[in-house]
């Protein structure tokens, strides 16, 4: 088959999918649009086409516009420009309700579930919230981020959906090409700047400012590595905390999980439920975050760490447990991790989702061993992006 590449088709903008595009379809194959909304009728250039059913495209021009269509706040929020976002050009209302059809239609596809879902907005609006930001000096040095799908790097000026003031400084210089700058904005305002660069093969790390941040959530102040595992939204914590102290309904004197724990802010909650009596068993593998969680959770001998894989854990671990929480990275837990919770023999299960299909896919699991999902939150802690935070109640 001939590839696509460069063609301009006249389409009709379907459904939306997982991914921040829309569904379409041009002469026989399956065209995923960016830039579009779903009703409208756009003007389509093709961007990959590895052959197959199917191939992507940017809508370069609206021929018929959605209602839900609003003049993105960046002017790089375009095709061929930054990566970053994904729905900028619609309206922050409209963006919550395609991400809600995006879980719903995970849930029944891939676990046969049929679900209303609606998103929840976080407090703060949907600029002006990420915290965390990773950007890369171009060949120019300025700092900026990739083009979507692309190692091409567009410079930035500023990012409305960061937190104000927190990238002036390293916008406002140049940097070795190819350097990568993890840029944080802590919960007391303060900026973090870390330099990797590569020498030689070697990845080196130059902390340039800061480089322990301070959090506040769950009714506690946390210190940890700025540049760890915290949620990018200054809300997301606090508020998914709040869920899970609502569904895990921990026992006191009982046993609870936290796997995948970061730094354990859902250890501190259940920990806070069990008692001192209670115990609670943390499995992270990343050892900086089980020092940082070690550290922060001191006053809570309850809680019990250990820096291992959760998969090459949960044989081990004590046995019959209360409840479990989990907070899985992106792929999701997988069966092996489903299936040795099981064995634990939960009452609950709360499950905390960065990636819905992922969720889908090990709801199903659980389905398999009759554990019903009983509740669903989700919660829009990226805006003007495709991605959705989902927390699910499993009994």
């Amino acid at each position: 088959m001939t590839s696509w590449v460069g063609r301009t088709l006249d389409v009709e903008v379907g459904a939306v999918a997982h991914g921040g595009h829309c569904v379409a379809r041009a002469e026989g194959r399956v065209v995923f649009v960016r830039h579009g909304l779903p009703g409208e009728k756009v003007r389509v250039e093709v961007t990959e086409d590895n052959g197959g059913s199917f191939c992507r495209g940017d809508a370069v021009e609206v021929l018929e516009s959605s209602a839900h269509r609003v003049a993105p706040p960046c002017p790089l929020a375009m095709p061929g420009a930054c990566g970053g976002c994904d729905w900028q050009h619609a309206a922050p209302e409209y963006q919550r309700e395609l991400k809600a059809a995006v879980v719903a239609e995970q849930l029944k596809r891939l676990a046969g579930l049929e679900r209303d879902v609606v998103v929840e907005a976080l407090e703060g609006g949907p600029l002006d919230w990420r915290s965390r930001v990773r950007l890369i000096a171009g060949r120019d040095g300025r700092a900026g981020l990739r083009a979507h799908h692309s190692h091409r790097v567009v410079p930035l000026e500023g990012c409305p959906i960061a937190v104000p003031g927190e990238l002036d400084d390293v916008l406002a210089r140049r940097w070795r090409p190819g350097s990568e700058l993890e840029v944080t904005s802590d919960g007391d305002g303060t900026t973090h700047v870390r330099e990797l660069s590569t020498v030689r093969g070697k990845v080196r790390a130059r902390q340039l400012s800061g480089g322990v941040a301070v959090q506040h959530a769950a009714g506690r102040d946390w210190r940890l590595d700025a540049h760890g595992f915290w949620q990018v939204h200054p809300a997301a914590a606090g508020t998914l905390a709040a869920v899970v102290a609502e569904w895990a309904e921990a026992p006191r004197g009982g046993l609870a999980w936290d796997l995948y724990a970061g730094v354990g802010l859902f250890a501190s909650v259940l920990a806070a439920q069990v008692g001192p009596e209670g115990r609670v068993l943390a499995i992270e593998s990343g050892r900086r975050a089980v020092a940082d969680g070690e550290r922060n959770l001191a006053d809570l001998p309850q809680v019990r760490w250990q820096a291992d894989r959760v998969e090459d854990v949960l044989a081990a671990a004590e046995k019959p447990v209360d409840v479990v929480v989990l907070d899985p990275p992106r792929k999701g837990a997988g069966r092996a991790v489903a299936e040795s919770i099981v064995a634990g023999a939960p009452d609950r299960i709360v499950y905390v989702a960065c990636d819905p299909a992922a969720l889908a896919r090990d709801v199903a699991i659980f389905a398999e061993h009759g554990y019903g999902l009983s509740d669903l939150r989700a919660f829009d802690a990226f805006p003007m992006t495709h991605h959705v935070e989902c927390v699910a109640l499993l009994q």
